[in-house]
């Protein structure tokens, strides 16, 4: 399967082949895909939709309204007076 193409245009590809007149291992081996995914093809299903990635809690997860509010606060002070990345560590440390 390319990488340009998705999914349903590979069914799509496989089902237009295989009226064509391909075998079905001759399918895989051009459209670079296992018998079961020839098979699915062909049975008229429709490729599964994607799972969402689980999202996984970072560390600082407890942390980021904290920071958050921090950031927030630093909009109205002068330049030179805003948080660094290592302000921010510093005060996380101290405080918590």
């Amino acid at each position: 399967m390319g990488n340009s193409q998705s999914k349903v245009e590979l069914y799509s590809a496989i089902r237009k082949d295989h009226l064509l007149g391909m075998s079905m291992r001759s399918l895989q081996q051009v459209h670079n895909v296992t018998w079961r995914t020839v098979r699915r093809a062909l049975d008229g299903k429709w490729p599964e939709p994607r799972k969402k990635p689980r999202q996984k809690e970072t560390r600082l997860d407890p942390y980021k309204t904290l920071i958050d509010s921090m950031l927030k606060a630093d909009l109205d002070a002068p330049p030179k007076q805003r948080h660094t990345a290592q302000r921010i560590f510093d005060r996380l440390i101290e405080g918590h």
